[in-house]
């Protein structure tokens, strides 16, 4: 019983990273943004948090403020981040996919910069112990109360939070809406009055807020509060992508596609402590690439069923709106 227990209170802060990626993914892809710097994003985020926890590591402020505080800054630097890709993808129609692989590679190479500069090593590493050990009165809930308020960090629970609020944002607002509509129809939204620059650049601004935060409980909650330039963020933010395609741009659905992924990673860094998978006696690198290998299958069997936003990938040009006005002239009268 203690393994089930250890699995789910350590699979828990890998998926909320997980999940925080993936969903700024899916609200920059359904504004019409392929987002493929999200690893980029993630990396960034998670440097410039545990570089503003180094610095202020020392004082006497509560850890758990100071996460607060580095996640607010995390979140900043993902946006201003995702704003390189926001003027090169909706402001000069750059290719996305080539704007956001470059802004993979720039990260690690700068963050090495940065850290040999003015660290003398390949990243940042902070010594601040984030972790809760109970939290008074909700751990005495029968089971729930072991599983969710001991052994675990914040980051868990602001990252539900940041779940339901995604969610409500998606569902029941105007903006859910008319961010979907930009996706899909950009064309028609702009003919409503809707601005289909301005809810690209929120839905990839949002992207960077949630990628940005999420590398940083990454590194918090996975990596210890290490941000290293060598071992990045070991490809999570391509496995976000993968959660975010596997969830079908649906934030209920990427929550457990996250879930899943998460849980493979956990099974395969807790080989020692299970004794059926100890006592197959293979190597733990290959438990370590159950993430990734599962990844790969469940695209296969799944992608020819993914209904990815009609219009992501597409640079829209406002001038080519009455061209699309008058194709749908032509079938009214043609239908009429």
């Amino acid at each position: 019983m203690d393994i089930i227990y250890y699995l789910i209170q350590n699979t828990l802060p890998v998926a909320i990273a997980l999940l925080l990626v993936a969903l700024g993914g899916m609200f920059s892809e359904r504004s019409g943004v392929i987002n493929i710097a999200l690893e980029g994003i993630m990396l960034w985020g998670a440097f410039i948090g545990c570089g503003f926890v180094y610095l202020i590591e020392r004082t006497a402020m509560d850890p758990q403020h100071i996460l607060i505080l580095a996640m607010l800054v995390s979140a900043m630097a993902g946006l201003l981040y995702s704003l390189l890709l926001s003027v090169a993808a909706i402001n000069l129609k750059a290719d996305q996919t080539i704007v956001g692989t470059a802004l993979n590679m720039l990260v690690p190479a700068a963050i090495l910069l940065f850290s040999r500069m003015f660290l003398q090593s390949d990243g940042v590493t902070t010594d601040i112990n984030f972790y809760i050990r109970e939290i008074p009165y909700l751990n005495r809930i029968p089971v729930l109360g072991r599983l969710f308020f001991t052994n675990t960090y914040i980051s868990v629970y602001i990252g539900a939070l940041i779940l339901a609020i995604a969610t409500i944002i998606y569902y029941k607002t105007g903006f859910g809406l008319h961010l979907r509509a930009c996706g899909e129809h950009p064309h028609a939204a702009d003919s409503v009055g809707i601005n289909v620059y301005r809810m690209r650049y929120a839905g990839v601004s949002i992207s960077g807020v949630l990628g940005g935060t999420g590398g940083f409980f990454y590194a918090v909650g996975v990596m210890n509060g290490d941000a290293n330039g060598h071992t990045g963020v070991a490809g999570f933010g391509f496995l976000a992508l993968a959660v975010m395609i596997f969830g079908q741009w649906k934030p209920i659905r990427i929550l457990f596609a996250a879930l899943f992924f998460a849980f493979l990673r956990t099974l395969a860094y807790s080989v020692a402590l299970i004794p059926f998978l100890k006592a197959l006696n293979l190597n733990q690198t290959y438990y370590r690439m159950l993430p990734y290998a599962a990844t790969m299958v469940v695209l296969a069997f799944t992608s020819k069923k993914s209904r990815a936003p009609k219009a992501e990938g597409i640079p829209y040009d406002k001038s080519s709106r009455s061209l699309w006005q008058k194709a749908m002239r032509n079938i009214y009268h043609l239908h009429g």
